[in-house]
């Protein structure tokens, strides 16, 4: 008997999902008023019925058709285009001009002054320990 998961293998999709959210057993279980070793009886099922796949897909915050379709290439290919449609601005948004709150050449500005500052508060200090010998 081979030991490949089977595509269509809707309790490993589950599975997978739930481990990709971060999420353990136990925090579905409660989700779904139930306990951990129903839902590992249910991720060690092939099939499932459609209400109580419904339920899971909710508590999951996915789709019944996401469950159902998920492959790891597709997950793959999403996080994939995710982060190739966010590059352009940045993580969140974070580097995108018209959501920046201040004026970034200042912050160099300020940054650069406090590092001179600091530059010459060491020069002083080490040409007092040269004088005090």
């Amino acid at each position: 008997m081979s030991t490949a998961t089977k595509p269509n293998h809707i309790g490993r999709k589950i599975s997978r999902i739930r481990e990709l959210k971060d999420m353990k057993q136990e925090a579905l279980a409660q989700a779904l008023g139930t306990n951990q070793q129903s839902i590992s009886a249910m991720e060690n099922s092939e099939t499932i019925e459609d209400a109580k796949l419904a339920e899971v897909a909710k508590a999951l915050g996915v789709s019944v058709e996401a469950i159902k379709n998920f492959t790891e290439e597709n997950m793959i290919n999403y996080f994939n285009s995710f982060y190739d449609n966010s590059t352009s601005t940045g993580i969140n948004g974070m580097f995108n001009p018209t959501h920046c709150t201040f004026n970034p050449l200042d912050k160099v500005i300020e940054l650069y002054e406090r590092m001179l500052q600091s530059e010459k508060e060491k020069a002083e200090y080490l040409e007092k320990l040269l004088k005090d010998k």
